[in-house]
């Protein structure tokens, strides 16, 4: 299969819903815990891509409602506003809508919609990918001292000393550090060859899912590691050389 009609569909759900959300005045709070936030947008925005992929009768994995459908073949992967703290807070240009189209745990294609800025980042796997109309390709540099690395800390990440003396150590290798607070921007970025690497622990599925496929269509990429209930120890790579050299990470 092509699935070129499948990313036309995730392509117009992601901009329909970025278009949403650009405009969208109401921020009422659904729950406010711990270190997470989640809006009523979040919900709306899922509602709205939910509807316009219910055609495909493809299974979904959504973060707000969860699973629709068996999770062990084909399946959409979505993310309704990836950034949601950065959107509350009206750092709108941090955060984005993310939908993928996966088989297992074989990403096929991905769409992050970085929608305040115009940015559209799209990936089919063997087709290459794309930030609008413009072909995209990862980063060919392997020094990691010269490198840059993108991380963050999910919500239920562990804020004690040991959990952050180790992320400390693992940054010091690179030139720089960047936190976006959102994943799906982040790893998009890799596949754009604006990031070298890309890591985090304890990062969800639906964060990831998109931007693993891009960055692989755009030439890179990725190791997940399963920690349970659709949560990874997540790597992404600009190209093997610097995998290579990060396999400890």
């Amino acid at each position: 299969m092509s699935y070129e009609s499948e990313l036309k569909l995730a392509i117009n759900a992601a901009s329909k819903a970025g278009e949403f959300l650009l405009h969208q005045s109401d921020l009422t709070v659904l729950s406010n815990e711990g270190r997470d936030v989640k809006l009523k947008a979040d919900r709306e925005s899922e509602t709205l891509i939910m509807n316009m992929l219910a055609p495909t009768k493809i299974p979904v994995l959504a973060e707000e409602s969860g699973e629709h459908g068996a999770q062990d073949g084909m399946r959409w992967i979505v993310d309704p506003l990836d950034g949601t703290a950065n959107y509350f807070r009206g750092m709108i240009d941090l955060c984005c809508v993310s939908i993928a189209l996966w088989d297992g745990d074989t990403p096929l294609l991905g769409v992050v919609n970085r929608f305040a800025t115009d940015e559209l980042f799209h990936g089919k796997i063997g087709d290459g990918a794309w930030m609008n109309d413009k072909p995209i390709r990862t980063s060919t540099l392997t020094d990691v001292s010269q490198a840059v690395v993108a991380t963050g800390f999910p919500a239920g990440h562990r804020y004690t000393d040991e959990a952050l003396l180790k992320y400390v150590k693992m940054l010091q290798r690179f030139k720089k550090v960047r936190l976006l607070g959102t994943a799906a921007i982040m790893t998009a970025y890799v596949g754009a060859g604006l990031i070298d690497v890309y890591s985090e622990e304890g990062i969800m599925l639906w964060d990831i899912a998109a931007g693993a496929a891009i960055t692989v269509a755009a030439g890179g990429n990725y190791r997940a590691e399963p920690m349970g209930n659709y949560k990874y120890k997540f790597r992404c790579f600009a190209n093997a050389e610097i995998a290579k050299v990060c396999e400890d990470l």
